[in-house]
């Protein structure tokens, strides 16, 4: 009987409640039907119905389903921010990860008699659950307030890195294409297909496959490849070592193992039947990819975190083997596909510097978003689950990127609200969010006041941006003479920037308080000082325009059409302001004040292509003045580096669009216009702590890993 009984079992009991053992094509089988089962139901999450999954999943009873339970907290927590789902989707990972051990254990010591793959070695399967649990922890890890917590979630990225990186590069073996003439390299073993048995190299016969869609006997395991939590890192490290150990005795159906290029870019390197190995190489990829991102998008204030974990991202590589894990119709297709679209729609959304589409290769994919593959897997994720309000969100990323934000505002306020409070929480935001940068403030107003409702991930910024929406209510109704909504437009300003301050603090980042809870703090304080000083009203004194800086925070001026572009102009006018002349006067003799006028002023220009101006109201405005002067408890520290941010941002677009002339001279200008933009971020990449450090940090990167692929197309 075998030592295995019962293993895969679900409940552990037959229909008559008696115990039964199982055989080892038994086993494959069990375990196969565990692991598609909890796949179709994990994918409810993916379709709106978190609720549906979490009940089904509590059914089964396999390291699978164990990985579907977490997986839905862990969606719960990263979409919503929520603290107690962050501790219980904590929780649930642990409990995963110490099942998955338990089961890789017993896989690799009864070898591969139970392996349900013959593509990997025996227990790959956990060793990638592990992996994932490890990479999901690290997340909800670092969005904890603890730095204990978020130290501890390098280690785990560590971990999670050694595990995935042994598997994919296994699959580099596996999958090696033999070259036509050669002895069949080291992918072939010297039995021969049809063989009806097979003999391992300690001399133990494995049983025959029973299944045609397997097509690879890997021998060898990677036995220590993964350790428990409560273990140290160093037997992990021989991951590689024991990975070059790896052993490919046989192929035995060639035609089903398809390397051939393909016309799609959505289509797989490899076609997979057999369901274990296809969550293997789907999985193992999204996680990678996953991770390789994460590690690539580290802004430059976060470097240090980089030494910690020991390794860095490859920006291209991740979004390679994401695009390869997203063709598959499973939970690491639909993830692998939802991280794609975040990145090309949100990340590179607040991102200026891209390829421009004259010059758009394959290699471009890593730095700027392939529009026509990114509406191609929008429109397959929206097939695959129709119910789900999570692409619709994307959609109208997509649509603001291509500057069509009212369209955007207007997909965002159709359909239905999501059963996932996480996803309609989201929603709303990015509603409050195309609001703002439309202008429409009531609807900005009432938006940001919904999300303290919905979601506690920052009330201090959601009542600060309802006070700049109330803000330009009050200037409008001031600026019309209807003196009745002004006065009740003001009183509601007032109140929101005030409240603002007072509920700072309540969610932090590795022990941190939120960089945009540092900035409006000291942003009302400066406005109080200020009031105080000139004997003015707190909505009087608030300077040009606080909706556009937030803009321009959000790197809105991206997402706004020529309409939108030229009404911020109108609404950065001094004019607008409500306090008197001579107060408005010495507003602006505060630099700073007038730098931070500057530097949204000039992204408005920038956008409309109006780049000379741009370059000279920023070179006279604030990159004229020495760094001291931004300098104090109060002052406005970001405006400098975004500047010299801008100036790089300017040079790029020039780059673009080069003047007409003979090819060698376009070549040349194109050239001496990126060396410009090049060394202006790489001021910014070294800059020191300021407020907004971070987002403009992440822009000024992914501008320097553009220009590197840029260099690298033109041989520079």
């Amino acid at each position: 009987m075998s030592r295995l009984a019962g293993w895969f079992r679900s409940s552990g009991k037959t229909e008559n409640g008696s115990n039964s053992s199982l055989t080892a094509t038994d086993s494959i089988a069990k375990e196969k039907e565990n692991l598609v089962e909890a796949m179709d139901w994990i994918e409810l999450i993916m379709n709106d119905d978190i609720d549906g999954a979490w009940e089904k999943l509590q059914t089964g009873d396999s390291s699978f389903h164990e990985m579907g339970s977490a997986v839905a907290f862990f969606m719960r927590s990263v979409l919503g921010f929520e603290k107690q789902i962050m501790t219980e989707a904590t929780a649930r990972l642990n409990d995963c990860e110490t099942r998955a051990w338990s089961d890789l254990k017993r896989a690799q010591k009864h070898g591969a008699a139970y392996n349900s793959s013959k593509l990997y070695p025996p227990g790959t399967e956990y060793e990638l659950i592990i992996a994932e649990t490890q990479l999901m922890g690290a997340v909800v890890g670092v969005l904890h307030e603890s730095l204990v917590e978020a130290m501890k979630s390098f280690y785990k990225l560590r971990k999670a890195f050694l595990t995935l990186d042994a598997i994919v590069t296994s699959e580099e073996t596996i999958f090696k294409k033999p070259t036509p003439g050669s002895s069949r390299m080291s992918l072939i073993g010297s039995s021969s297909p049809g063989d009806g048995s097979e003999t391992e190299s300690n001399g133990n016969t494995a049983t025959p496959s029973s299944d045609s869609e397997t097509f690879v006997d890997a021998r060898e395991t990677l036995s220590g490849l993964q350790t428990p939590s409560d273990q140290t890192d160093a037997s992990s490290t021989s991951a590689a070592s024991k990975l070059e150990k790896l052993s490919i005795s046989k192929l035995e159906d060639t035609s089903k193992l398809s390397l051939r290029s393909r016309d799609s870019d959505l289509s797989s390197d490899v076609e997979l039947d057999n369901p274990v190995d296809k969550f293997i190489h789907s999985g193992a990829n999204m996680c990678f990819g996953v991770l390789l991102l994460i590690l690539s998008l580290i802004p430059p204030a976060f470097s240090r975190i980089l030494s910690v974990v020991g390794f860095h991202g490859d920006r291209r590589r991740a979004v390679k083997m994401l695009w390869k894990s997203a063709v598959h119709s499973n939970i690491n297709g639909a993830v692998a596909g939802m991280m794609l679209l975040v990145y090309y729609n949100g990340l590179l959304g607040a991102a200026d510097i891209l390829p421009d589409r004259k010059d758009y290769d394959e290699d471009a994919e890593a730095v700027g978003p392939p529009i026509e593959k990114c509406e191609q897997l929008l429109a397959d994720m929206r097939r695959r689950y129709p119910d789900s309000q999570l692409w619709r969100v994307e959609e109208s990323r997509m649509l603001a990127n291509e500057r069509k934000i009212t369209e955007a505002l207007e997909l965002l306020k159709s359909g239905k609200e999501s059963k996932m409070k996480q996803v309609a929480a989201l929603n709303n935001f990015e509603l409050s969010l195309d609001a703002m940068m439309s202008y429409e403030w009531m609807l900005m107003r009432d938006s940001f006041l919904r999300c303290l409702e919905v979601n506690d991930w920052s009330p201090s910024l959601y009542y600060y941006l309802a006070g700049c929406a109330s803000l330009e209510l009050y200037r409008d109704a001031f600026h019309s003479g209807d003196k009745d909504e002004a006065r009740r437009q003001k009183a509601k300003t007032e109140e929101f920037f005030r409240k603002a301050p007072t509920v700072t603090g309540k969610k932090r980042l590795m022990a941190r308080q939120l960089p945009l809870e540092t900035f409006l703090q000291r942003k009302v304080q400066k406005w109080e000082d200020r009031a105080k000083a000139l004997g003015v009203d707190l909505a009087d004194v608030a300077g040009s325009s606080p909706a556009l800086e937030m803009c321009y925070v959000w790197n809105g001026q991206k997402r706004m059409g020529t309409a939108q572009l030229e009404k911020g102009l109108d609404y950065l006018k001094w004019e607008r302001c409500t306090a008197s002349r001579e107060v408005v006067a010495k507003i602006q003799e505060e630099k700073d004040e007038m730098a931070v006028w500057a530097v949204s002023m000039a992204s408005l220009l920038r956008g409309l292509g109006r780049l000379d101006e741009a370059r000279t109201l920023l070179q006279e405005k604030v990159i004229a003045y020495d760094r001291s002067v931004f300098k104090g408890t109060s002052k406005d520290d970001y405006v400098l580096p975004s500047a010299t941010y801008e100036l790089g941002a300017i040079a790029w677009a020039e780059c673009c669009d080069p003047p007409e002339g003979e090819a060698k001279e376009i070549l040349e200008f194109r050239r001496k216009k990126m060396l410009e933009c090049e060394e202006q971020l790489n001021k910014v990449k070294v800059w020191e702590a300021y407020a907004l450090d971070t987002r403009i940090g992440l822009r000024a990167q992914s501008g320097l890993e553009t220009l590197a692929w840029f260099k690298k197309k033109n041989g520079w």
